[in-house]
């Protein structure tokens, strides 16, 4: 088997069922078998269509074999008999096909596929775009159709061709119409679901996108292997260089535009970075915000280092097969550029070939400088020592050598000297290690270096001497300034770090609210104050940064730094976030009344369709019975059916008169006549219905200020929710006492009480908190009691009794202390 070559396989790739897939795969069969190959045919589906079948004629078919899964009938390819027959060219359809489990048969058709191709079998298989692992997620986005059946792209890409079988979606929905894909029931779902234009518009892109993509790895793969180093401008790809800096963004939307003006133009965003990670000007924090430019503009971003940066772009590009090259123009001044020579923009220029180069200016052209300005690596007191040491420091040497002079050789004393010139290099910079280089190279010359006393300067030894006191000074300033650069970025990173770190630790902390970021804020920067405004502040000395739609976080005080921004823009962002959750918060507070109204409705939906349609059922019943001439009622049954009717009648007059009057305080409708009323004079009626109650002595209660009628209704209700809830053989207790300028009434039970955090909820309209019993009534019985006593100026509240139980206390305002007591008629507001 070894020696066997390997087949090579073919793949008809559709954008869609129904473009001819299976019938272009039929026709090159019998055009091989024509030329004499030996084609046979595995596996194809044809769906029923006539003009597919008629392609098979003339074809060599092996036959399926059958298998039972889950007690049904399948027909799967016998891939032993065709290997057995050992064809030339097998044609195997349905690449993407699942197979029936069991006989040791592979899980994938393409699995089959793969073995055929070991054996040495040309294999011509066809797929729809749909049924790649890579696009799947993409084709149920567009279509709605999860697909089950999915081909590794890899197994694809292996093809020896792929050949696209496109159609437009007009001519697919017009061969849909005339009945050769589907069965004619099934052609109108199709057309207005998965078949409708924009779906297959979508996959025809995806389709020649993918196949594009194909063509072009091909096409690389061709120009390695053949060692093609030139540009072919089959179509445009523009690489856009960026460097981190402020103009980044010009240049991406420059490069984008180039890119747009040819159809199929690509679009390649790449950085170099230094191998040794010390380029200067970058912003990571620009290159983000860049990298997400150019994935937006459909581009790609691409990374790469190397410590030549014009020959390193120009290689990529190359690599790339690019057409043309973007660059921004030098940031650097007149001078840099005459005293360091060309420039990356110029170097690209040169080696470019046949690669064009755009040159785009910017607003921060030539306003870069040369080197790092000392004020950012060494501090004015530092600046202003280096010389004065570079002057004083030799003399003083000078003055202990001589000294010393014939204790030392002259080797030691030059030593000192240099030593003298390295330290003070190392305090002033390049400046002051010049100075003190050539104050100790002259005293060197003078005072120890024969002849004594006079200056030889044309001496070569001098000359060696004055030269190497200059190197090395130039040598250790150098080598200090940058180190000092370092650390500085260094110290600046790490005390950005530590101030978001802190941030996100207070934002944990649950330290997020506007008031509490924005002191934050102008503790961490140092300002004067910090404020959020609707608008950009248009007043001196005030720094502001966007935070959120329409909104900016100022701060008044200092100047900030470049770098104190980009720290400022973080606060500003999570200032904005409390802001967008402070907004959505309002906005919850305003949907909530809604939702209260909607569950209100809903329970009173719910709740007059039970309650109601009780005793209207039962009275109804009761009447249409004494109605009913069929039936002759004896004297006591038709007593009985007309208490039946009379307290149905008046247990429904009940619910809508809680109903009416629950809506009137809601509303702030309800007529209140608020005059002094004793307690003996409501309860009689109040507990009329209610024989289970138990009244105290209340005699020397002193007159409330309430409404009679409503006052009565309120201990009417409690002590009818008192009494559902008091077990058999035990009454509900009503008792009242006078303290403080009030009247405090109990209606106490012994039922089995009522939970803390129940209180609340307890008081909740059209509800029976622990209640199980439905016909017991709407449950406004003890909100309709809260609203009516708040709206005589009372308070009811529940307590826990003694030993178990509920006591809902009702306190009123004494008469005789009452502010306005016998005044008529009022209106009050909603409890």
């Amino acid at each position: 088997m070894s020696d066997v070559r390997p087949g090579r396989l073919k793949v008809y790739l559709g954008a869609a069922p129904g473009v001819g897939k299976t019938y272009r795969m039929l026709d090159e069969g019998r055009r091989r078998a024509a030329r004499g190959a030996d084609v046979v045919v595995g596996f194809a589906e044809c769906h029923g269509r006539p003009h597919t079948e008629a392609m098979l004629g003339g074809l060599e078919t092996v036959p399926r074999t059958s298998c039972t899964y889950r007690r049904g009938d399948f027909e799967e390819m016998d891939l032993t008999a065709v290997l057995q027959r050992r064809p030339q060219v097998a044609i195997v359809d349905e690449f993407a096909h699942s197979n029936v489990p069991g006989d040791g048969r592979n899980p994938k058709r393409w699995q089959d596929v793969e073995a055929l191709l070991e054996a040495g079998v040309d294999v011509i298989t066809a797929l729809n775009i749909q049924h790649l692992e890579s696009l799947n997620d993409v084709v149920e986005k567009i279509t709605g159709v999860p697909q089950h059946e999915t081909v590794p792209d890899e197994v694809v890409r292996r093809a020896w061709q792929i050949e696209l079988v496109d159609m437009p979606p007009e001519g697919l929905r017009r061969r849909m119409a005339h009945g050769n894909i589907y069965a004619p029931e099934k052609i109108d779902a199709a057309l207005a679901n998965y078949f409708r234009p924009g779906n297959l518009t979508a996959l025809r892109q995806l389709a020649l996108l993918w196949v594009a993509d194909r063509v072009d790895e091909a096409l690389q793969e061709y120009r390695s292997r053949h060692g093609i180093g030139g540009i072919w401008e089959i179509r445009e790809r523009v690489v856009v260089a960026l460097t981190g800096g402020p103009e980044g963004d010009t240049l991406v939307r420059r490069a984008a535009r180039i890119a747009d003006r040819s159809a199929g133009g690509d679009l390649l965003a790449v950085h170099v970075a230094r191998s040794d990670g010390l380029a200067a000007g970058v912003s990571h924090a620009s290159l983000a915000r860049q990298r997400r430019l150019v994935e937006d503009l459909g581009g790609s971003y691409h990374s790469v280092i190397g410590d030549d940066v014009a020959t390193t772009l120009v290689e990529f590009a190359r690599a790339e097969n690019a057409t043309q090259l973007v660059l921004g123009t030098s940031r650097r001044g007149r001078l840099a550029r005459f005293l360091t020579g060309p420039g990356t923009g110029e170097t690209v220029t040169e080696l470019s070939g046949d690669i064009d180069v755009h040159r785009v200016t910017h607003e921060r052209a030539g306003r870069g400088t040369l080197l790092p300005s000392r004020r950012r690596t060494l501090s004015t007191a530092r600046l202003i020592a280096g010389p004065v040491v570079g002057l004083v420091l030799p003399v003083l040497l000078t003055a202990f050598l001589a000294q010393m002079r014939g204790t030392l050789n002259l080797t030691s004393e030059a030593l000192l000297f240099l030593l003298a010139v390295v330290g003070v290099a190392c305090i002033g910079g390049v400046a002051s290690a010049l100075i003190a280089s050539v104050t100790a190279s002259l005293l060197l010359n003078y005072w120890f270096i024969p002849p004594v006393g006079a200056f030889t300067l044309d001496d070569p030894n001098a000359l060696v001497a004055l030269t190497v006191f200059a190197v090395v000074a130039a040598t250790v300033a150098a080598v200090v300034d940058r180190s000092l650069r370092l650390a500085r970025r260094s110290a600046r990173a790490t005390a950005e770090a530590e101030i978001m770190s802190s941030l996100a630790g207070s934002i944990v902390r649950g330290e997020a609210t506007i008031p509490a970021l924005l002191e934050r804020t102008r503790e961490t920067f140092g300002m004067e104050s910090a404020d959020l405004m609707d608008g950009p502040p248009d007043m001196a000395g005030v720094t502001a940064v966007p935070a959120g739609p329409g909104a900016f976080l100022a701060l008044r005080g200092r100047t900030l730094s470049s770098s104190e921004r980009r720290v400022l823009a973080a606060f500003a962002a999570h200032v904005g976030s409390a802001v967008e959750r402070a907004r959505l918060v309002e906005a919850a507070a305003e949907v909530e009344p809604v939702k209260a109204a909607d569950r209100l409705r809903t329970a009173l939906l719910r709740a007059v369709g039970h309650d109601l349609r009780t005793p209207l059922a039962a009275g109804w019943a009761a009447v249409t019975s004494l109605r009913s001439r069929d039936v002759a009622f004896s004297a006591e049954d038709r007593d009985e059916l007309l208490a039946t009717a009379d307290e149905s009648m008046a247990k429904l007059n009940r619910l809508v008169e809680n109903l009416l009057d629950l809506s009137r305080l809601e509303a702030g409708a309800l007529t209140l006549s608020l005059r002094a009323t004793s307690l003996e004079e409501v309860l009689p009626m109040a507990l009329a219905d209610a024989p289970e109650a138990e009244v105290a002595d209340v005699e020397d209660i002193p007159a409330v200020l309430a409404d009679p009628p409503l006052l009565e209704r309120v201990i009417a209700n409690l002590v009818g929710n008192a009494a559902r809830h008091t077990p058999p053989g035990k009454k509900v207790l009503v008792t009242a006492s006078a303290l403080a300028g009030r009247v405090e009434l109990r209606v106490i039970d012994r039922g089995p009480g009522l939970p803390a955090d129940g209180r609340e909820r307890l008081f909740e309209p059209f509800q029976r908190l622990g209640d199980t019993d439905n016909t017991s009534g709407l449950g406004l019985g003890l909100a309709l009691a809260r609203g009516l006593t708040e709206a005589m100026n009372g308070t009811l509240s529940p307590e826990d009794t003694p030993g178990g139980g509920l006591t809902m206390v009702v306190a009123l305002p004494l008469a005789a202390q009452a502010v306005g007591a016998g005044r008529a008629e009022q209106c009050v507001g909603g409890a």
